[in-house]
């Protein structure tokens, strides 16, 4: 079950170099996308996925844990501007 067997993932340069120099696939993209918990901070749309989504994932069959600890800015268009890891979600405060 792949989101971007229907549409293709819209991915900035930006996105994709950090990908590339971080080794972070198309696949774990999608896969914080579609799993992970979002949070609007700073004006963007922050997908995390963390232990609790792991563990979440996993009773449901799902082994998600090479993942953890990913983290996908996107803008408010749904474009994905960049993809990085980071275990530490305490900088994670929604936007009042």
């Amino acid at each position: 079950m792949s989101p971007s067997n229907v549409l293709p993932l819209p991915l900035t340069d930006h996105a994709r170099s950090r990908m590339d120099g971080r080794r972070i696939s198309i696949d774990a993209v999608e896969a914080v996308l579609a799993y992970g918990r979002t949070v609007w901070a700073r004006g963007a749309q922050i997908y995390a996925l963390g232990k609790k989504e792991v563990e979440r994932a996993s009773r449901h069959g799902l082994d998600l844990r090479p993942f953890a600890g990913l983290q996908v800015i996107c803008a408010p268009d749904g474009d994905v501007l960049t993809v990085y890891r980071n275990h530490d979600f305490r900088s994670l405060h929604r936007s009042a």
